[in-house]
């Protein structure tokens, strides 16, 4: 039995980031000599066993072959005689095709060390065009390792192009797409994975919500980068940056203009309304993929409310009460943390803006901690009836807001 680390633990070591889960490959042994040995089965689809120490996954060498449409339609083949360099060549990009024996020696019959160094996604071998869910897995590497100046390699992107004009994308079970654009939403540059997409003509299969607002105008006073789909982008990645590695604030970033798309072009480049309008598109999506509700619910407040936000020093106090009560913020007061980055985000997500304040931010929280403070408890209710008590409660809280708010800022 021969036993070696392989794909992203190999890889990262050789790009010199921390290093994260361990998996091995097994060349040479049965399923019935790895439970012998103390593995515990945990494959459903291929033979994969735990380590009775370390806990950590080894999987049998195999091949894979091509037996029905999608990503799941392969026929796994594992047996001892299964080589290491077989088992690599069913991979899907070089760099993740490296082998590590227990002397440390690197097994890279393909050149990924060498791709590592040029900084070059590229594909094992032809039959990266088989797997549908390579093209996601592409674009999410990207949101990963283009700040390291990776770039897909040309005849990869064309065998990308090449599985979106097949259809085949259609195929992917919505699980699996979301899992994939949860990846690419914590990794640094998120816009990489959707001009990944885009460029491989695989945008509008996936994201057709996002993909639409690329070529709609913006007002240039407000959107120097003027076309929605490169504000999307830039704010984005700005909030990767300011929330590095949190998903739900990145998907609320991703999904705030959608009702851009929806303007008619007699009424561009304004987009009036398109808070409103964008909340039609954006369940559409979340019913696609089966969003689950923490990053549905943040995503429905950021969508409606960003605009009044923007304007938070220009609102009454009541309006300001009634905007926290929208998000249902007296409930749920965890979203207006990540309401208020995510705004700030749309801020900055602009040409030229990318340094600029946003005081909006921290007076949302301050107000909102005020209006928080006040409970019905603290009340004198006596003889009150129960919407009276509301009534009031309300004030209370109208009065704490005006107490807690700061002077306009000036500009």
């Amino acid at each position: 039995m021969e036993t070696y680390l392989v794909g992203g633990a190999v890889r990262d070591r050789l790009l010199g980031l921390p290093p994260g889960d361990n998996d091995w490959v097994v060349v040479g042994q049965t399923p019935e000599g790895m439970e012998a040995a103390g593995f515990r089965p945990v494959g459903r689809d291929f033979p994969v066993f735990l380590h009775p120490d370390t806990g950590e996954e080894h999987a049998l060498a195999r091949t894979e072959r091509k037996s029905a449409p999608g990503y799941r339609g392969f026929t796994v083949h594992a047996d001892p005689s299964v080589t290491l360099e077989q088992d690599l060549e069913r991979r899907d990009f070089t760099i993740n095709a490296i082998a590590q024996g227990a002397d440390g020696r690197l097994v890279d019959p393909f050149g990924g060390a060498a791709d590592i160094e040029k900084r070059v996604l590229r594909h094992v071998s032809p039959a990266f065009v088989e797997d549908p869910l390579r093209v996601l897995r592409a674009a999410r590497f990207m949101a990963r390792f283009a700040p390291l100046g990776f770039t897909v390699a040309p005849e990869t992107m064309q065998l990308m192009r090449e599985i979106a004009a097949s259809g085949e994308l259609d195929a992917l079970v919505p699980e699996r797409t979301w899992q994939e654009l949860c990846k690419a939403l914590r990794a640094a540059r998120p816009s990489a994975f959707l001009r990944t997409l885009r460029d491989a003509q695989a945008l509008k299969a996936v994201l057709p919500e996002v993909d639409a607002l690329y070529g709609i105008p913006q007002r240039p006073e407000y959107h120097p980068e003027v076309d929605t789909g490169i504000h999307q982008e830039l704010v984005s990645d700005m909030a990767a940056t300011l929330a590095p590695g949190d998903d739900v604030a990145g998907f609320a970033a991703l999904t705030h203009d959608l009702g851009k798309a929806l303007t008619p072009r007699s009424k561009w480049p304004r987009h009036i309304g398109h808070e409103q309008a964008g909340l039609k598109p954006l369940e559409a999506l979340c019913e696609r993929l089966r969003v689950p509700n923490s990053h549905r619910g943040l995503a429905r407040i950021a969508c409606r409310e960003h605009l009044n936000v923007h304007r938070l020093f220009e609102l009454r106090d009541a309006t300001v009460h009634d905007l926290l009560e929208r998000c249902d913020a007296f409930r749920r007061p965890e979203r207006i943390a990540p309401l208020a980055l995510v705004c700030e985000a749309d801020r900055r997500g602009r040409l030229g803006f990318e340094d600029a304040d946003y005081p909006q931010g921290p007076e949302l929280r301050r107000v909102h901690a005020a209006a928080m403070a006040v409970n019905a408890r603290d009340l004198v209710t006596d003889g009150m009836s129960g919407p009276q008590v509301g009534r009031a409660l309300r004030q209370a809280r109208i009065e704490a807001i005006a107490r807690a708010r700061s002077p306009r800022p000036s500009q």
